[in-house]
């Protein structure tokens, strides 16, 4: 069993429970998946940028990413409709806790200059996105290997109703956000 998935379980459903006095187990928020996309503006001109762009996003997620389409035209940035402008991958269960384990652990304490994630990034519906300016950050990613540096944004979807709950939750699980 995965360590925070088990983390999860066995501390953070007690601590919150206690906390907004929750009746059931039920009633606890949990994560309910992670979504990375990532834009290729260029992919409307050449389309290795989209490939490769995908090739970077299963190897830092470890799952094959959806080819996301343009809903419409947009003529200033010579976009049709339907076009593939970007990629993107939904992560659930097993997938979701390593991805998240990995990206507390590993590759945010990688970043430059890391001061903590914002606090303001909630949707007011319990959910968080976090953008990451570059795939570099990554440690499965090799530097020769990449086309062009790009970054990607990730969205951790939750079942919490306030921001609060989200963020203690997510604090549970080692999210470190600024003081």
């Amino acid at each position: 069993m995965n360590r925070l998935k088990e983390k999860y379980n066995n501390e953070i459903v007690k601590d919150l429970q206690n906390k907004y006095n929750y009746k059931s187990i039920m009633e606890v928020p949990k994560l309910d998946k992670i979504v990375v996309n990532m834009g290729v503006g260029d992919a409307s001109h050449n389309s290795k940028m989209l490939e490769a762009a995908m090739k970077d996003l299963s190897i830092i997620t470890g799952q094959k990413p959806v080819a996301t389409k343009a809903k419409k035209a947009i003529a200033g940035f010579k976009i049709r409709e339907g076009q593939a402008i970007g990629c993107k991958v939904t992560l659930r269960g097993d997938n979701m806790y390593n991805f998240l384990d990995k990206l507390i652990s590993i590759t945010l304490p990688r970043v430059r200059d890391f001061r903590g994630l914002s606090n303001k990034s909630f949707d007011g519906r319990g959910n968080y996105t976090l953008g990451l300016t570059e795939q570099l950050i990554f440690s499965e990613i090799n530097y020769d290997d990449v086309v062009k540096v790009r970054g990607m944004d990730i969205v951790f979807v939750t079942t919490a109703k306030t921001n609060e709950e989200a963020h203690d939750l997510l604090k549970g699980f080692g999210m470190p956000f600024k003081k």
